[in-house]
């Protein structure tokens, strides 16, 4: 069975799945009819707003759009009581001293300088200058001399940080996003298409975006296209002719859509971050980070992403809906391929949001899954079968049920396959598994005819192993029925009706989203997303166009994580693909692969809620760092002479305590970056604790992070 993933599986509709084209021209396949656009505003002054934005370079999960770079260290702050105190006794002391001054108190030695200075034909009241100039001399050396004196009381007592801290943010106003920018800088003129060649091109698209007819998919669909121009994928003259010719609609996702139906997050498709919250200011992040928001993109993606917490932590609603809706933002920008799995009603977006929905167990359903992955090489279908039907029975160790489930299915696959063409059905291959002597004759005779010996040695050997201790036929036969009920009897279908989705259309910018039939079929449900997985792995390693980036988003988890799929998650980096695992507690893992399953993924959250076991777990992958503890020791004073008796006695009837000295000592120790009792107990609600990892190597520390922000 050969299915390319881009026919509609039911025979239902007349169209294919919407498949986009490799070239930036018209694509070759008929796409769907467009949604009628929402009306444009009358400029494009938000557009540019948006596009010319300051979007400075900044450490990995920060929110570039607007983002206010901090320094790496916290400055050291004077506490705002010693400040203002220190302030106001620097103008006690100033206003003492100049008092002083002017009373005479202190000597003339002060006008020493003036008399140096000024000539005497200045000084008297019958001067040069007269009664009025005189006057003036004398008070303009006593206000320089004043001067001076504030100055250095004003140093002294740190009026200037006083009034960065308590005036100046009374009355700064908001600082614009967008500053004057050099035509040559301005991204909304398209000068890298100027310089090209591409000039008329450049001016229609400057044109649409002025008038108010771009949309930042527009930008960055049309961006991916001049960078497949670039690359030499296209040809310049077909790029031009086509923006010249659509505009801002020119390179059409082939659905036809230039948006979501609906937008939940916020998105910034030019450094391709969704924001997730706000990293709060706490002592317990990095300076730098404190207060910035917090972007997800797939440069942090294609490292993975598992989040761990309990049901109504927020990982549906908070975490997997705004990854879910920024990657099929980048899929219609021609930039990802996405395939969301979740149980139906999970709230992962409209299917309008989506170009295939599988309702597995809906007959309503206009899509099927196919069961064997879109492969015809029946070694490879049935290392993806077994992995779906025993890997979470397989030990994490070589040997495992895994490699003996993968020898009996291809031993019954491969001979299948010869005689009919196709993969069996789920009742065919459950009949296999089970040794019915019926299909076994069958297939034997076919075997026969056809003269295929190599082949027929393998049932010969499959016909002995059957019945014999430790042979986990039985096994897979157990597993294969229940995929054999009632509610599945139109889906997996192989006879070649009809062509079901397949992994291998992960190829092309598509939108898939798959609901599981998670009431009353719990086990089916864990199968099928271990075999949405498997097949995901085995695809994004053989694509041919690696700049597409993959991702699987799985919604819960639970039962997915084998030894097999850690492996695959490890591959995924180098292919340009990822995958964003949810949990409730990491109990759903077992125990031997919690370590590697957390060590594979780049990106690590914990939410609130969690148990202290599985707080420990993060704790040990999020390991130590050094800190300055300060140990304080309070030491009770004792007097010895009457007087300093009676003072102690005094100051203990006023305070209630007795007079005591404070011992501080300062030393390094290495403590947790977060203990266990701290994620379980000190994480509030609607907060993460988030580590990151980019595919380049650079990572951030665990961040507490508000994801309400």
């Amino acid at each position: 069975m050969d299915s390319d993933g881009t026919q509609e599986a039911r025979g239902t509709q007349a169209n294919p799945v919407p498949r986009p084209a490799g070239a930036p021209e018209v694509p070759a396949m008929p796409p769907r009819p467009p949604r009628a656009p929402e009306a444009p505003p009358p400029d494009g002054s938000a557009f540019l707003t948006w596009l010319r934005a300051s979007r400075p370079d900044a450490a990995p999960g920060v929110w570039r759009f607007g983002h206010r770079p901090r320094p790496a260290e916290e400055p050291e702050e004077i506490p705002t009581r010693q400040l203002l105190s220190g302030a106001l006794i620097a103008f006690l002391v100033g206003w003492l001293i100049w008092s002083l001054l002017q009373n005479g108190y202190l000597g003339n030695w002060w006008w020493v300088p003036f008399d140096l200075i000024i000539p005497d034909a200045w000084r008297g009241g019958d001067s040069d200058l007269g009664e009025t100039g005189t006057f003036i001399v004398y008070q303009g050396y006593e206000l320089l001399v004043a001067l001076a004196i504030m100055v250095g009381v004003a140093r002294l007592g740190r009026w200037g940080e006083v009034w960065r801290r308590f005036v100046v943010p009374r009355f700064r106003r908001p600082e614009p996003r967008t500053a004057p920018r050099d035509p040559q800088d301005d991204p909304a003129q398209w000068n890298e298409l100027r310089a090209a060649g591409a000039a008329d091109a450049a001016e229609r698209l400057a044109a649409e975006a002025r008038s108010g007819l771009m949309r930042d998919v527009d930008h960055a669909r049309i961006l991916r296209a001049w960078q497949g121009v670039r690359t030499g994928r296209h040809s310049l003259a077909t790029f031009s002719s086509t923006v010249l010719r659509d505009g801002a609609a020119a390179c059409l996702h082939p659905s036809g859509e230039r948006d979501l139906p609906a937008r939940l997050a916020r998105h910034d498709l030019v450094t391709g971050q969704v924001r997730l919250g706000t990293t709060v200011d706490d002592t317990r992040n990095p300076y730098a980070y404190r207060g910035a928001g917090l972007g997800l993109g797939p440069d942090l993606l294609g490292t993975s992403l598992v989040a761990v917490g309990p049901a109504g932590s927020g990982k549906t609603g908070t975490v997997v809906r705004p990854l879910a809706e920024s990657l099929c933002l980048h899929a219609l920008a021609g930039r990802a391929a996405v395939v969301v799995v979740g149980g139906a009603g999970a709230g992962l977006g409209p299917a309008d949001a989506y170009d295939v929905v599988v309702r597995i167990g809906n007959q309503d359903s206009e899509y099927d899954l196919d069961l064997y992955g879109g492969t015809a090489d029946p070694d490879e279908a049935a290392a993806v079968l077994a992995e779906a039907l025993v890997g979470d029975l397989a030990d994490p160790h070589p040997g495992s049920d895994t490699r003996r489930s993968t020898t009996v299915l291809a031993q019954l696959l491969g001979p299948f396959r010869a005689v009919h063409g196709r993969f069996p059905s789920v009742p065919e291959l459950r009949q296999l598994l089970d040794g019915s002597s019926g299909p076994f004759a069958a297939l034997r005779q076919g075997l026969q005819d056809g003269g295929q010996e190599s082949l027929l040695r393998e049932l010969d050997a499959r016909e002995r192993q059957m019945g014999q201790p430790g042979d986990v036929g039985g096994v897979l036969a157990d597993r294969v029925a229940l995929l054999d009920r009632p509610a599945f009897a139109s889906f997996f279908d192989t006879s070649g009706a009809t062509r079901p989705f397949t992994l291998k259309a992960l190829d092309h910018p598509v939108r898939v989203r798959i609901d599981l039939p998670e009431r009353g079929h719990a086990d089916a449900s864990r199968m099928l997303a271990r075999l949405v997985l498997a097949q995901f792995s085995a695809s994004v390693a053989v694509r041919e166009d690696r700049s597409l980036f993959a991702c699987l988003v799985l919604d819960d988890a639970t039962g997915v994580v084998t030894p097999e799929a850690v492996r695959g998650i490890q591959r995924l980096r180098s292919g340009n693909a990822g995958v964003v695992l949810t949990l409730r507690t990491l109990d759903d893992v077992a125990r031997p692969l919690r370590g590697p399953l957390l060590g594979a993924t780049g990106c690590r959250m914990a939410l609130s809620g969690l148990t202290p076991w599985d707080g420990q777990d993060f704790a040990e992958v999020w390991g130590k760092e050094w800190i300055e503890a300060r140990d304080v020791t309070d030491r009770q004073i004792i007097a010895e002479t009457p007087a300093g008796k009676a003072v102690h006695m005094l100051r203990r009837v006023i305070t209630g305590k007795a007079p005591t000295a404070r011992a501080v000592t300062v030393r390094q120790v290495e403590r947790e970056r977060w203990s266990a009792s701290e994620l379980a107990h000190g994480v509030p609600a609607g907060h993460a604790v988030l580590s990151l990892t980019d595919v380049k190597g650079e990572h951030a520390p665990p961040l507490l992070v508000d994801l309400r922000g």
